[in-house]
C-alpha cells in the first residue's frame, strides 16, 4: 500500500503531474475485472456515510454534491467535516467520510480533490480502511490550504474501504482547541474497484422446456453474482445474439466512458425474458447460451443448451397403397400404407390427418391418427357401396401439417349382388330350340365383369356349360350374356340358368326370366322318316376309349388328393382304347367346378395327349374343387369320361398371441385373420376352432369356437386356470368346416406361450 505523510506544500508541487497520471490511468479502468466510481463532482452524489468519533458533540458534517442543472458541475460541489466551535477534543478522535467496497470486491486506486483548514494540532487524512479494520492513511495535511488540490493513490494489495479523516492529531492524552475551527473537504472522486468474481447465468423457459420448437417461443433468463451487480444479459443461438438486455445500473458518462455513481451499481440478482421466432432459423438442432456481465466487465455464461426447430410441415406421403389394390372389392375394410418423406434434421413425422369423401356429400371430417413414425391407417370403412376418395397429410413432432401436401387414392366397395334374368324368348313355331339364348346383367356399382350360361333337361342332375358371350350394355353397369344352343339337342324340356358376377367379386344366378316365369324351352321331336330308320340300322359302332386320371401333391397322389392353403398341384393320366393301347394325339377337355360358395368360375382346360397317349396339367392355387376329364370321340373312338377327381384346399388362417409369457390365472389375447382367397365369408362371420396340443396324447384338443367379422379377423381370450407349475402350451386356430365355404377344414401354424403356476414361481 502506498501510505505517506506529507505537508500541504507537497501535496501541491503534486498537482500537475497527479493529473496527468490520472489520465493515463484512466484506460487501464477498462480492463476487465475492475470498475470506476464518480462520487461528488459531474453532478453525482455521495455513495458514502459520515461518522463522529465523539458521539457527535466535537464535530458535523455538510455535503453538497449535485449543483442545479446548467450550472459549473463543480461549482461549490464539496464534502466536509467541521469541528464545533468553542470546545475541545481529546487526542486521536475524528470524524471521517467512508466509502465501502461491495462484498467480494476491494478499492485497488484513488484519485479526487481535497483542500482543508486546520490548526491546533487538527489534520486530514484520507486512506483507506484495511481488512483487519484499521486505517492505513496516504495523504496527510496538517497545515491550512483553502486551493482544491488533486491528489492520486494506488492501493496494493486492494483494500475494502476509503476514508476521509478530520482528526486530533495529538496522543489520546491531550487536546486538541478547537478555536479557532478546523475543516477538511473533498470532493471529485474517482475510485476503483477490483471485481474478479465471475458471475452466474440461467436461461429457460417454454424455449428450452424440450421437444420439437416453432414459431414464437418465450424463454426466461437470470443471472447473479456477489459484486458490482449484473449490468448486461445476453442470449445467442448458434453464436449469433438474439435478445440483449440491459438492466437498470447507476452510472454516469463521464470523460467518454461510463462511470458508476454508487459503489454496487447494479442488482445482484436479475431476471427478465423474452421471446425468440424460430422462423429465422434453419429446421434442426441448435445451440442457445445465456451469458452476463457485471459492471467490472466479467462475463459468466451458461452452457449450451440444445434447441431444436421445425418450421416447415412434411412433404406429402410416398407411394400411397392400398393393401389388396386400389380396385374394387366386396369387403368394407381398407388398409391404407405409405412411405414417410425424409425429413432430414428437422422433427420426425409423429401423426397423420385423413378424410373420407364420397358420393351423397358424404365427408368423414378431418380425423387424427397419432404415433411415431406412423406409415399406415387400417380397417377404414365406407357408409356404403359406392366410390369415395381418402387423403392423407402428415404432422410432425413440432405439430407442423399442412393440408396441401394431401394426397389421395380411390376406395371402391361393392357388396351389392349384381341382378341377372333371361331375356324373354318366344317359342319357335317349327319346335326347335333358339340358336342364342340371352340374360341381362345390371350393377350399379362396379359393374358386370363375367358370366356363364348353363342348361339341363329337365329332371336331370347336372347343367352343362354353353358357349356365352359377355357383351358390353348401353352403359358401364348393365352387359349381356349371349349363349349358343346346341343345335343337336334331342327332344325334351330344358332348363337355363344364367350365372353372374361383379368387378368386386359379388355372384348372382338366376333362372328365371325378367317377367319371373322360368327359363324353360322345350323341344319337340320331329316325325321318323324311313331314311332316318335306314341310317341307324347301318351306323358302324364306334371303339371304346376309357381316361385314366389321378392328382398329385408332393408324394400324395390319387382321385383325391388335400393341398395346404395357397398350394398347387398336378394332374395326370393316360387315353387308352379297348386294349389298353395309348391313343396319341388326342384333345381331352379338363373341367374344374369350384366347391360351392367359392367365387371363381367354371374352368376348361384343353391338354393334347402324348406318344404314348400320356397328359399332365398344372392345377394353379385356389379353392377345393372337382375336376373331371372328357374324352369328346373322334376318328371311330367313342366318348369317354373319367369321374370327378376332388382336390381338397386346406383354409389359411394367421394367428398371434400376446402376452407369451404369463401367470396361472391370466389370460392370453388370441387374434388373427382368415385368409379369403377367392371365397365370400359366411354372413354370420367364419367359424374358427382355437385348439392346444395335448402332449400326452399327442392331439389337439378345442378349447373354444368363435366367428370372425365381416373383415374375416377374429378374436378371443382364454384364461389358464388348472396350471400348477411352468408349462409350455401351443394353440392354434383351425377354420372349420361349414355349408357354402369353398375350403376343407385347415389351421394356422401354432403360437407358444409359457404359463407359470404357482410351485413354479
Amino acid at each position: 500500500m502506498l501510505g505517506t505523510r506529507a505537508g500541504l506544500g507537497r501535496i501541491v508541487a503534486l498537482g500537475l503531474s497527479l493529473a496527468l497520471a490520472l489520465l493515463l490511468l484512466a484506460a487501464r479502468e477498462a480492463n476487465a475485472g475492475k470498475y470506476s466510481v464518480a462520487q461528488c463532482g459531474w453532478y453525482v452524489g455521495a455513495d458514502a456515510g459520515w461518522a463522529d468519533t465523539t458521539g457527535g458533540a466535537k464535530f458535523r458534517s455538510d455535503g453538497y454534491c449535485v449543483p442545479p442543472p446548467g450550472h459549473d458541475p463543480f461549482d461549490g460541489v464539496h464534502l466536509k467535516s467541521f469541528t464545533r466551535d468553542g470546545s475541545t477534543v481529546s487526542g486521536t478522535r475524528f470524524a471521517r467520510w467512508r466509502w465501502d467496497a461491495p462484498s467480494g470486491t476491494a478499492i485497488t486506486r484513488v484519485s479526487g480533490t481535497w483542500w482543508h483548514t486546520l490548526h491546533d494540532g487538527m489534520e486530514q487524512r484520507i486512506g483507506v480502511g484495511t481488512w483487519g479494520g484499521g486505517f492505513d492513511a496516504f495523504a496527510t495535511a496538517g497545515g491550512t490550504d483553502t486551493t482544491p488540490r488533486n491528489f492520486l493513490a494506488g492501493i496494493s494489495p486492494p483494500q475494502p474501504a476509503l476514508e476521509d479523516r478530520l482528526l486530533c492529531a495529538k496522543p489520546e492524552s491531550s487536546w486538541c482547541n478547537l478555536s479557532p475551527g478546523s475543516w477538511s473537504g473533498i470532493r471529485a472522486l474517482t475510485i476503483t474497484i477490483e471485481d474478479n468474481h465471475v458471475p452466474a447465468a440461467g436461461v429457460g423457459g417454454a424455449l428450452l422446456s424440450g421437444g420439437w420448437k416453432r414459431g414464437v417461443q418465450s424463454f426466461d433468463f437470470w443471472g447473479g453474482e456477489t459484486g458490482g451487480g449484473i449490468r448486461y444479459g445476453e442470449t445467442t443461438v448458434d453464436g449469433a445474439r438474439v435478445n440483449l438486455t440491459e438492466y437498470p445500473c447507476a452510472k454516469a458518462m463521464i470523460s467518454s466512458e461510463w462511470r458508476a455513481t454508487q459503489m454496487r451499481p447494479c442488482e445482484l440478482g436479475v431476471s427478465s425474458g423474452a421471446t425468440l421466432g424460430t422462423g429465422s432459423f434453419s429446421d434442426g438442432t441448435h445451440s442457445v447460451r445465456h451469458c452476463v456481465t457485471d459492471f467490472s466487465g466479467n462475463v459468466g455464461c451458461t452452457s449450451d443448451r440444445t434447441l431444436r426447430i421445425d418450421n416447415n410441415p412434411p412433404a406429402h406421403p410416398r407411394s400411397l397403397s392400398l393393401a389388396d389394390g386400389d380396385g374394387w372389392r366386396r369387403i368394407n375394410d381398407f388398409d391404407l400404407s405409405w412411405v414417410n418423406p425424409d425429413q432430414g434434421p428437422a422433427s420426425p413425422i409423429d401423426g397423420a390427418f385423413w378424410r373420407i369423401t364420397g358420393p351423397a356429400g358424404f365427408d368423414s371430417g378431418v380425423r387424427f391418427e397419432p404415433g411415431h413414425g406412423i406409415a399406415s391407417i387400417g380397417d377404414r370403412t365406407v357408409p356404403a357401396p359406392g366410390t369415395y376418395s381418402l387423403e392423407v397429410w402428415l404432422r410432425d413432432e413440432a405439430h407442423n401439417d399442412a393440408r396441401s401436401t394431401a394426397v389421395g387414392v380411390p376406395l371402391r366397395f361393392d357388396n351389392v349382388n349384381p341382378a341377372v334374368a333371361f331375356e324373354a324368348v318366344v317359342d319357335s313355331p317349327d319346335a326347335e330350340l333358339p340358336e342364342v339364348v340371352q340374360a341381362d346383367i345390371s350393377d350399379a356399382h362396379s359393374g358386370p365383369l363375367s358370366g356363364e350360361v348353363h342348361y339341363r333337361r329337365l329332371n336331370a342332375d347336372h347343367w352343362t356349360d354353353l358357349p356365352t358371350k359377355l357383351v358390353p350394355g348401353g352403359s358401364p353397369s348393365t352387359a349381356h350374356l349371349l349363349a349358343r344352343v346346341p343345335n343337336d339337342l334331342g327332344p325334351g324340356t330344358y332348363v337355363f340358368r344364367a350365372q353372374a358376377a361383379d368387378v368386386a367379386g359379388n355372384a348372382a344366378s338366376s333362372t328365371r326370366r325378367a317377367d319371373g316365369t322360368e327359363m324353360a324351352l322345350r323341344k319337340t321331336p320331329p316325325p321318323p322318316s324311313s331314311s332316318t330308320r335306314s341310317a341307324a340300322r347301318q351306323e358302324i359302332p364306334k371303339a371304346k376309349t376309357r381316361v385314366f386320371a389321378r392328382l398329385r401333391w408332393r408324394r400324395h397322389r390319387g382321385p383325391s388328393v388335400t393341398v395346404p392353403f395357397g398350394g398347387g398341384a398336378a394332374l395326370s393320366g393316360r387315353l387308352v382304347d379297348a386294349n389298353g393301347a395309348g391313343l396319341s394325339g388326342r384333345t381331352l377337355r379338363v373341367v374344374s367346378r369350384p366347391s360351392r360358395g367359392a367365387l371363381a368360375q367354371r374352368a376348361l382346360d384343353i391338354v393334347s395327349t402324348g406318344s404314348h397317349g400320356g397328359f399332365r396339367l398344372a392345377l394353379p392355387p385356389g379353392p377345393s374343387r372337382r375336376i373331371t376329364v372328357n374324352f369328346a370321340g373322334e376318328d371311330g373312338f367313342a366318348a369317354s369320361r373319367r369321374p370327378a377327381l376332388a382336390l381338397r384346399v386346406r383354409g389359411g388362417l394367421l394367428l398371434h398371441a400376446s402376452p407369451l409369457s404369463l401367470r396361472t390365472g391370466d389370460s392370453v389375447r388370441l387374434w388373427g385373420r382368415v385368409r379369403t382367397r377367392g371365397a365370400p365369408l359366411p354372413r354370420r362371420g367364419k367359424l374358427v376352432a382355437i385348439q392346444y396340443y395335448e402332449d400326452e396324447a399327442r392331439r389337439w384338443r378345442p378349447i373354444m369356437v368363435v366367428r370372425s367379422d365381416h373383415s374375416a379377423r377374429f378374436q378371443a381370450r382364454y384364461r389358464f386356470r388348472y396350471v400348477t407349475d411352468s408349462a409350455r402350451i401351443r394353440l392354434r386356430a383351425v377354420a372349420l368346416a361349414e355349408e357354402r365355404w369353398p375350403y376343407a377344414p385347415g389351421a394356422s401354424h401354432p403360437v407358444a406361450v409359457r404359463v407359470s403356476g404357482e410351485s413354479g414361481l
